[in-house]
């Protein structure tokens, strides 16, 4: 039945994509704000306490559905399962400005593919040459696709849609609640941060071992163990790193910006990033997927067959 759900909902996603503005993320990221302006007195409990009211009852509404479908039979739980990884999961949440950044650059517009580049990581890149460009909109992808896909399914497949929720919950928050500058802010977003390092630690070494199968094995994985510590976010590290040798491309690196030229470390190895990278990194992540959903197809098929 899982595998079942994840096809319908990676295709019905496809043929109707969720908008990232949807009413439903729309909703929770306004209760998530209520929370930490009512919970947030800079301290680390108060982050737990806010986590848990933001989490617990999306998952006690998934569950309670859930075993109330199961006395009506297995066709209404799957559909459930299929609602839910649909609401969680999805390429076409960011694919369209990958779409767009790579047809610029093909084109020729740097400066539009700057917008859109601009427009998905919430920040400026008008500095950005056509490479940084490129470079970036490669590290966006690989991080969105685990975040948006392979993270979502790795805890359905554990916990089922619940797991689903739990992940993708995680991850708004650890997202909507980390970076504050002030003291206080930052440690009431510590636990949200330090639970997801927790629940995306499994999943997000799966996806890296994935790019690496369906890329270039041994440099994906000499990039991962040699490169990958040095990234600031350690989970990132480990994705941009195996991504960018699984697809033989420097990732990481300088970039122009905020009127200078910001220090990062090189992850991937080969050559540099343009548009046809893009492409080939596009053709990773499907790549990959498919791998996922052989893997999935051949555990349920085991596990019908006892």
């Amino acid at each position: 039945m899982k595998f079942l759900s994840l096809l319908a909902a990676l295709l019905l996603e496809q043929v109707r994509p969720l908008r990232r503005d949807n009413r439903l993320y729309l909703w929770f990221d306004r209760y998530a704000a209520a929370l930490e302006r009512h919970f947030n007195a800079g301290e680390y409990r108060n982050g737990m306490v806010a986590w848990a009211l933001a989490v617990a009852p999306l998952l006690a509404a998934v569950l309670a559905v859930h075993y109330a479908l199961l006395g009506l039979g297995t066709t209404f739980v799957w559909l459930w399962n299929v609602v839910v990884l649909y609401l969680t999961i999805g390429f076409r949440q960011f694919s369209h400005f990958f779409t767009e950044i790579q047809h610029a650059l093909r084109e020729g517009d740097i400066a539009g593919a700057r917008v859109q580049l601009g427009n998905w990581r919430g920040e400026s890149a008008a500095e950005f040459s056509a490479t940084e460009t490129a470079r970036v909109a490669i590290e966006q992808g690989l991080i969105a696709s685990h975040r948006h896909v392979f993270g979502p399914i790795a805890w359905f497949i554990v916990l089922g849609p619940a797991g689903a929720v739990l992940y993708r919950a995680g991850s708004l928050l650890a997202e909507k609640w980390s970076g504050r500058a002030t003291p206080g802010a930052a440690e009431f977003g510590r636990f949200a941060q330090r639970l997801f390092h927790w629940l995306d630690w499994v999943p997000v070494r799966a996806s890296a071992a994935s790019f690496a199968i369906v890329g270039n094995f041994e440099d994906a994985v000499y990039c991962w163990r040699t490169q990958a510590p040095a990234w600031s976010t350690q989970g990132h590290g480990i994705l941009l790193a195996a991504g960018g040798g699984a697809l033989g491309v420097r990732l990481g690196d300088a970039l122009h910006e905020h009127g200078g030229l910001q220090f990062r470390p090189e992850l991937g190895l080969g050559e540099e990033a343009d548009a046809e990278s893009l492409q080939s990194a596009a053709g990773l992540i499907w790549r990959a997927l498919v791998v996922w959903m052989f893997l999935i197809f051949l555990v349920s098929l085991a596990h019908a067959l006892g």
